[in-house]
Formats: C-alpha cells, structure tokens, sequence
C-alpha cells in the first residue's frame, strides 16, 4: 500500500506543472470566452452586460453564418485532402526508401516552412500567385501566347496557401508510425503472396493509421478557423468563419458575438469527430 501510495504521488508531482499550464493557459482563457458568449457587450469601459443567448440564436437565424459555417467546413475537408494525399506518400517514401543525407535533406525541406513568419509566408504566395508573378510569368515564357494567368483572390489560392502551412504536419505524423512499422511484417506479407497493393492495403496503411489520424486533427481543426490565409490570398472569396469571428474581435469589438461563433465552429467539429469515433475506435483497435 505504501509503495502504491508513494507511486501516486511521484506520477501526481510529475504530471501537476503540465495540469497548471494547461488549466493557466486553455481552461481559463476558454472559461472566460464561454462566459462572454453570453453577454450582450463585453463588460470593458464600464459597459453594462446582461446575460442573453441572443448570439447563439443569431447563428440560427441567419443564413449567412450557416453557409459560412459549411464553407469553413469544405475548406478544412479540401485542404487535409490535399495534404493527405501529398503527405502520406511522401512519409511512405521517406520512412521506407529514402536514406542517409538524402532524407536529413528532405527533412530540412520539410520543417523550412516553421522558421518563417507565417505572414510572410503568405504574403510570399502573392508574389507567386497574382498577375505578373513568378506562374505567370514562367507560363508566358513557356507559351507567350497563353492568356493571363492569375491565382490571386481565389480559392484555389487559400487552399495553396493553405497547404504550405500544414502539410508538414501531416508528413511528420505519419513518417512517425510509418518510421516504427516493422519490415518483417511486410515481407511476410509478400512471401505469403500478397502483391504491393494488398501488402499497402492490409498492412501499412492500417498500421499507419494512428499517425495519419493526427495529422488529420492537427490539419482540420486549425483550418476551419483559419483567417489569415482567406483574407490575404482569398480576398472576396476569402470570408470565412474565421474572418467573420477575427472581424467580431478586432473590427467590430463584438466580443460576445466572437465567443459564441467560436464556441459554435468548436462544438461542430466536436461533433464531427464524436460521429466518426466509432468507426476510428474499431479500426484502432484492431490494429
């Protein structure tokens, strides 16, 4: 009993400087945003606040944060597409084939993107994006005919930027479990006549599939709240939920509308995962 009891409280001294940053740096700052969510000003300069759920009820009423809300939505789904379908491989390939300096370089690539200001990062891509810039110029000297191309304020141009921004989680992630997956596995697998589909199929990607799934949350949920990235590169076609919400907060000084919006989009992607967690908990454990 004594040991048992010594034990607790070595874990509970270990783990408590971890329980106080969190509860210091998520808990109270989320705490504090609920409590304005249902305000109807932020108590700030002697303002009067009364209690309301008027800004919850706004959202249902309006048509125009809904289809924010499902734009938001499509461009979180979009970019981890992309980034899933550009990062595994690219993991599979340096977890599996690639060695030596060879990958230390690629590596170096690959983390590049977290030394510099992401602001700078995206103001780079409007350099490269709009008319004039390094696409289009590169097509026009290529075929000089060619009409003039311009990504700028577009889409396309958010979910670029977009992209560059959070693929390397995606690679790093899955190169982790990708790293840690035993060859012996996959050459039992091909001596027992599996080809290279069905060795993919039935053994890395399942196996894999812990790595992949956070770097699917570490893209996804930042994405639809993003902001920077629409405004700059996306322009009109840049408002999201997140722009409306930065808006609230720093334009508006609606405070209480910000919170509710951003307690909206957290509890819509809490739903989101609640839905496919059966699906996600049964392929885990069989792993």
């Amino acid at each position: 009993m004594m040991q048992e009891a010594r034990r607790r409280v070595a874990i509970g001294f270990l783990t408590a400087p971890a329980y106080v940053w969190l509860t210091v740096t998520v808990l109270l700052p989320l705490s504090a945003m609920l409590f304005f969510s249902f305000l109807t000003v932020a108590p700030i300069n002697g303002r009067e606040a009364q209690l309301t759920t008027e800004h919850y009820l706004t959202f249902i009423d309006k048509d125009f944060y809904r289809t924010l809300t499902w734009r938001s939505l499509r461009l979180g789904f979009d970019v981890t597409l992309v980034c899933v379908l550009i990062g595994y491989p690219a993991a599979l390939a340096l977890a599996k084939y690639v060695r030596g300096r060879w990958r230390e370089g690629i590596f170096l690539l690959i983390i590049l993107p977290f030394w510099s200001n992401g602001l700078v990062r995206v103001y780079s891509w409007t350099m490269v994006l709009r008319e004039g810039g390094v696409f289009d110029r590169a097509i026009h000297w290529l075929a000089p005919d060619a009409p003039v191309f311009s990504l700028l304020f577009t889409y396309p141009a958010i979910v670029i930027g977009l992209v560059h921004s959070y693929l390397p989680y995606v690679i790093l992630t899955c190169y982790i479990s990708l790293e840690a997956l035993d060859d012996s596995l996959t050459e039992a697998a091909r001596s027992l006549g599996a080809s290279a589909a069905q060795v993919f199929l039935r053994v890395i990607l399942p196996l894999s599939l812990p790595g992949l799934f956070v770097g699917v949350v570490l893209t996804f949920i930042p994405v639809i709240g993003s902001f920077m990235e629409p405004r700059i590169l996306g322009g009109r076609a840049g408002i999201m939920l997140g722009t409306v919400i930065e808006d609230q907060f720093t334009t508006v000084f609606n405070w209480p509308r910000g919170a509710a919006l951003s307690f909206i989009m957290l509890g819509i992607v809490l739903l989101i995962f609640a839905a496919s967690a059966p699906l996600l908990r049964g392929r885990l454990k069989g792993l």
